[in-house]
Parts: C-alpha cells; sequence; structure tokens
C-alpha cells in the first residue's frame, strides 16, 4: 500500500499534535501514533510548563536557571529562543482551550526544583494529559488530518535507500500491527516526534511507547546524534508492585514535600544546600547513594504537613492513585525511587527543527536542540515541544514544492514469520536489566564496557532475526531500543568528565570547558 502526503508526523506527543494542528488549514497531514492518539510520553507529564508569564520572573532569570540545570552545556541561541517564545507559546495553549489551573491573580504558578522563582503554568497535577486531550480532540475533527493509529515506523525513505545523490527524506515505511501491512508513505516533509527512549532502562516513568524509535531511524538514515549520556532519571517514582511508572511530580517537592530516611531523618541539606528544590540530577544521586549506602529498598517524599484541602486542590490524581495503594498522602510519607524519565540527548536540530538531512524535522524529545544541556530543567519539556513545532511548521510552509520520487513498496519476498518470538522477549528484558546496572545514574568505565559488549552481541542476534523474519511491533522496537543503548554508551563513554546527569566515578570533576558529545556515521542507505 503507498499512501501520499504533504507532511508525514511520526509521533502523536505535543510536538507531534501541535505541529499537524498548525499545519493543517494548509496542509494534507499523515499523523502516525503507535497506539491510539491518547497514548503518549507528553500526557504522562503531571507538573506544568514553564515561562515567563509574571511580572516579578525575567527572560534572563529562566535562561539563568535552565544553564545552571544543564551544566552550562546549553545552546545560548537554543535556550534564549525557546524562553523568549515561551509566553507565545503558552497563549496558543490558552486559546486552543487549555484549561489552566487559575487563582486570584490569573493562573495559578507553581514552583519545581532548579527554578529561581514559581514560573509552572499548569493544569492541577495532570497537565500533560489535559493539553493532550485538548489537542486530540481538535486532530480527530480536522478533515485535513489522516490519523494513523496502530501503525509504528520502522525505517525513514531517504535518497540514499533509493540510490539518488540528494540527501532527502521522502516519508517512512509503517506497519499497521492490526493487519501487519506495511505501508508506503511518501511526503514532501518529514517531522519526528517520537519522544525519548526511557524503556531502554528496567525502570522507567515513561511509557511503553517510549523505545528511541525516532532517534534509531534518524541515525540509521545518517543524522547526527548527540549528548545521548545525559538520561534524567526522576528522583520520585512512586515505589509500590502495583504503581508501574507513577510518577511523583516535581511539583510536590515545589509546594514543600521533604525527602526523608524510613526513619523519619531528612537527608537533602547534606547534600546540597537546595535541599528537596535542587535540580533533578542532584536529587536523584542523593537517593541513590542513601540508598546503597544503608541497603534501602525505597526513600520517602513527605507532603503530610500541608492541609489535606492543599493537597486535595494541587495534586488530586497523586493523592487519588496513592489512596488505591493504602497511602493517604496526607497522613504517611510516599516511598519513591529514582527512574529514568527522560532522554536529553537526540538528533541534532537547528532553531528551525531541521536535522541534517533536507526534509527532515525533529521537535520533542526525540531531538537535540541545545535546549537542555547536560539536564533538562523542570517543566521545560512541553515547552520545547510548542515552540519547535511552530518553527518546524513555519519553516516547512516557506519550503517549495520537490519531486517525489517513485517509492518502492516494502520487500518482504525473502523473509518467514518467526519461529521463536522467545528471542525478542528475552533480548529485550536482558538489554534492559544490564542498561539498568552498567549505565544508570553513577556510572564507571568498567561498567560502560560491559555494556558495550553485550549491546554488540545483541545487535548482532537482533539484525540476523530482523533480516530474516517478517517485521513485528516488538522486533522493531527492540531494534531501535539496542541502537538507542549503543548510542547512550558511545556517548558516555566519549566523555571523561562528570557533568550535568552523567556521573562517573572514573572522572568526578569538570573539565574546564563543557562540550557536546557529537556522534557521526558514514551515510549508507
Amino acid at each position: 500500500m503507498v499512501q501520499h502526503f504533504d507532511v508525514l508526523i511520526i509521533g502523536s506527543g505535543l510536538a507531534g499534535q501541535s505541529a499537524a494542528l498548525r499545519l493543517a488549514d494548509t496542509h494534507k497531514v499523515g499523523l502516525i501514533s503507535k497506539r491510539s492518539l491518547e497514548d503518549s510520553a507528553s500526557a504522562w507529564a503531571q507538573g506544568g510548563i514553564a515561562a515567563v508569564l509574571d511580572s516579578q520572573d525575567s527572560i534572563e532569570a529562566h535562561i539563568r536557571d535552565t544553564f545552571e540545570a544543564g551544566g552550562h552545556l546549553n545552546g545560548a541561541k537554543a535556550t534564549r529562543y525557546v524562553v523568549e517564545n515561551g509566553r507565545r507559546a503558552i497563549d496558543w495553549l490558552i486559546e486552543q482551550g487549555v484549561p489552566f489551573t487559575k487563582d486570584e491573580k490569573g493562573y495559578h504558578l507553581t514552583r519545581e526544583g532548579g527554578h529561581s522563582t514559581r514560573r509552572v503554568i499548569h493544569v492541577a497535577d495532570a497537565t500533560g494529559l489535559a493539553v493532550q486531550d485538548t489537542l486530540t480532540r481538535k486532530v480527530r475533527q480536522h478533515p485535513n488530518i489522516t490519523v494513523l493509529e496502530q501503525h509504528i515506523a520502522i525505517d525513514l525513505i531517504t535518497g540514499a535507500k533509493l540510490g539518488l545523490p540528494e540527501q532527502r527524506c521522502y516519508g517512512a515505511y509503517a506497519l499497521d500491527t492490526r493487519s501487519g501491512e506495511v505501508s508506503t508513505i511518501g511526503a514532501q516533509a518529514t517531522m519526528i516526534a517520537t519522544g525519548g527512549a526511557g524503556k531502554v532502562y528496567l525502570y522507567t516513568t515513561n511509557p511503553d511507547t517510549s523505545t528511541g524509535d525516532g532517534i534509531a531511524m534518524a541515525w540509521r538514515a545518517g543524522c547526527r546524534v548527540a549528548n545521548m549520556e545525559f538520561i534524567q532519571f526522576h528522583p520520585t517514582c512512586l515505589y509500590h508492585p502495583q504503581a508501574k511508572s507513577f510518577l511523583i511530580s516535581e511539583a510536590v517537592r515545589g509546594e514543600g514535600g521533604i525527602l526523608r530516611l524510613p526513619d523519619g531523618t531528612r537527608f537533602m541539606p547534606d547534600h546540597d544546600p537546595r535541599a528537596e528544590l535542587a535540580p533533578r540530577d542532584v536529587v536523584a544521586r542523593a537517593i541513590d547513594f542513601e540508598m546503597k549506602k544503608r541497603g534501602l529498598d525505597c526513600v520517602f517524599l513527605d507532603i503530610s504537613h500541608k492541609p489535606k484541602e492543599f493537597l486535595l486542590e494541587h495534586f488530586p490524581n497523586i493523592h487519588a492513585r496513592c489512596l488505591e495503594l493504602g497511602i493517604d498522602i496526607s497522613k504517611d510519607p510516599i516511598p519513591v525511587v529514582p527512574a529514568a524519565h527522560y532522554t536529553c540527548g537526540g538528533i541534532i536540530t537547528d532553531l528551525k527543527a531541521r536535522t541534517d538531512i533536507a526534509g527532515l524535522y525533529a521537535a520533542g524529545e526525540a531531538s537535540c536542540s541545545g535546549l537542555h544541556g547536560a539536564n533538562r530543567l523542570a517543566s521545560n519539556s512541553l515547552l520545547e515541544c510548542v515552540v519547535f513545532s511552530e518553527a518546524a511548521v513555519a519553516d516547512i510552509k516557506a519550503q517549495p514544492k520537490v519531486a517525489i520520487p517513485a517509492l518502492p513498496q516494502w520487500d518482504e519476498s525473502r523473509v518467514s514469520d518467526p519461529d521463536e518470538e522467545i528471542v525478542i522477549s528475552h533480548n529485550w528484558d536482558e538489554l534492559r536489566r544490564f542498561m539498568w546496572d552498567y549505565v544508570g545514574i553513577v556510572r564507571t568505565t568498567k561498567r560502560l564496557q560491559r555494556a558495550q559488549h553485550r549491546i554488540r552481541l545483541l545487535m548482532r542476534e537482533i539484525n540476523e532475526f530482523y533480516t530474516h523474519f517478517r517485521v513485528s511491533h516488538d522486533l522493531i522496537e527492540l531494534r531501535n531500543l539496542v541502537v538507542t543503548a549503543d548510542l547512550i554508551v558511545r556517548c558516555a563513554l566519549k566523555r571523561k568528565e562528570s557533568r550535568g546527569l552523567h556521573f562517573s566515578r572514573d572522572y568526578p570533576g569538570l573539565l574546564p570547558k563543557p562540550r557536546n558529545t557529537i556522534l557521526r556515521k558514514s551515510r549508507r542507505p
């Protein structure tokens, strides 16, 4: 099956949906969603969106906080661009109908770790879900947007793949996971908005869809990738056998939550003068240190000193979910552990969200715009999605039309049905476990080398499987995860210092000048 659109968007989170809505009045848009439109990491974002909205705040203060959190590895132009466009991004979301929480002054702004003031606009404690629900309703209703749900992109179609001299993207191959049919999808412009790669780790706050697909596809197509060593571990994921991937928002600490040991002792002031309001990397390492030092399964986040009415107003979803599990946050401390949360590196993009390949754009967590540096400042992620999706749309609209060459259909003539699916599940489990053990919050060169050795063995096995058998949803994700794991480890081995989210026992100090870790590969089909 061959389909054609003006623009193909791979990924249906905030970056993808906002780009689709901005394009749809003038362009025919195809929007690929691995599951339903409602399933994305954006919908899981609890805290809010950081922007300069208060007269007591300033652009310079937000930039300064972003640089401080990011280990001063942030791109100066990208950071200023995003922060300066923050208010416009929020105004656009308000125009779409996002019901941000209000107070007597207007919109309620909360404060999160790493921010010097209150600047996080939110919808109670489920901002991402409210934003996603608002946009999803509009996307489903728009006649110019074709939503391809239950589809997973396999690979980009590029000039190199077609034997053409120009390095341009012409669309992608995508598997309909319900029918098993692979579609050839042609487009004038293609945008990757597939999110991050949290599922490369055993414990993550991300949904099951976060398997590094866009990053892996762009890398295979010849794009540069940067700063993949900077994986943000959220300090406070709910620790409970029935609470898969449930995040306890940064805002709980922003509103006075205290981290305690099982005996009630507060420990963050011993690690950083900012205590619970230190950036995420500092808090995650402190928790990791205390757990390993004392042999703990978890630590506790205590907000029980706040009035119950306050907790119900600010954290209704966290309160309800914890109560389902027998934890009353108005009386009991919340058991928490760090978990893989955000991929700060990704596909290198410019200020127009363009990648190294003509006609290919990337926005959101799959990209490396320069905003996050060595550690993302809380609530800058949704802001980046909106700002750079708008930038991509402006550039796409300004481009002249190009002739799309004849695109070959997916060739399954030399493959068969897989004989043993257990190979996929076993490799998936092995990869996530050794990434957690060897490439986690605290790293050593020896651990990274062990991980790299295992990754290379897995890559050979997975590539052989991919070559001989029909593609499936799980195989595509596993193939992408192992590529993403390889990029993380290669970047980590190249960084001979400890900066931001990358902490190495072998290189505990900072190098005098911050440098990006950039990976390049030879471009080939």
